[in-house]
């Protein structure tokens, strides 16, 4: 870290909810899109700093009663969308080492494959966990959270398939992990008030966006705000974005998620 930078001491009102997809090396030929990638020396480097700081990573299940305002503490949320098999081989070694918690919102049509809602834009197609994979995060102590049936933009799904994507989708990841699933994550972060409507009908207890910000516990727990951790991001530029608000200050939703 550059020796200017100081990190704030953070508010127990201010919850950074980091946003991960792959924790691997970005493939040659990605060129466009390697935000959707941290390196795993970047990720063990980042999650060592959080402990530096006296950060306590949870899952989301575990951070709802800071959310909710019943707890206070230094915490910070670590989230992966997707459901990628490098979350399991390289992420979860450093979360266990230590002693962090996370969730994975996973596709649960896409259990065992690949990412096919952009595989053609990115030109990779990246394997996705199976549900033994799953069965093994949950495990070692992590959460599993939905992320619908097949990774659509849900404004554009009618009714009876908005309904198929959130709950049924939450209700094939349960069946895969033998396991209540309670957390919600929109793809591409895309929602409006219908779509929060089914997700709370569908028994979540809370869902993710793509907004940036940190999350505060006047904030409505279906449109949390989150932190994206990216490629380009080294030590110094992540802690401004977990320490400060910097992140909060952002009005562009990302695009991505």
């Amino acid at each position: 870290m550059s020796a200017r930078f100081t990190p704030r001491a953070p508010t127990t009102r201010a919850v950074p909810i980091l946003m991960y997809h792959n924790i691997s090396e970005p493939p040659p030929e990605i060129r466009t899109h390697r935000a959707l990638y941290v390196t795993p020396r970047r990720f063990a480097a980042q999650m060592r700093l959080l402990r530096h700081l006296g950060y306590l990573g949870l899952s989301m299940s575990q951070a709802m009663p800071y959310l909710r305002g019943e707890r206070t503490g230094r915490i910070a949320v670590i989230t992966f969308d997707d459901g990628y098999r490098d979350n399991l081989d390289n992420a979860l070694p450093e979360l266990l080492r230590h002693g962090f918690t996370a969730t994975c919102y996973a596709v649960s049509g896409r259990l065992g494959q690949h990412n096919a809602w952009d595989a053609g834009q990115l030109g990779v197609r990246k394997p996705i966990m199976a549900a033994a994979d799953l069965r093994r995060w949950c495990g070692a102590g992590m959460e599993i959270g939905a992320h619908t049936r097949s990774h659509p933009k849900l404004t554009q799904c009618g009714a009876a398939a908005l309904r198929d994507e959130i709950g049924g989708g939450k209700r094939a990841l349960e069946d895969a992990i033998g396991a209540s699933v309670s957390q919600f994550c929109y793809p591409y972060g895309d929602h409006d008030d219908a779509v929060v409507n089914v997700v709370r009908r569908a028994g979540f207890d809370a869902a993710v966006t793509t907004q940036r910000g940190r999350a505060r516990v006047e904030r409505d727990l279906f449109r949390l705000p989150r932190v994206a951790i990216c490629y380009r991001h080294l030590l110094p530029s992540f802690a401004w974005r977990v320490t400060t608000g910097y992140e909060d200050r952002q009005k562009r939703a990302m695009a991505y998620g």
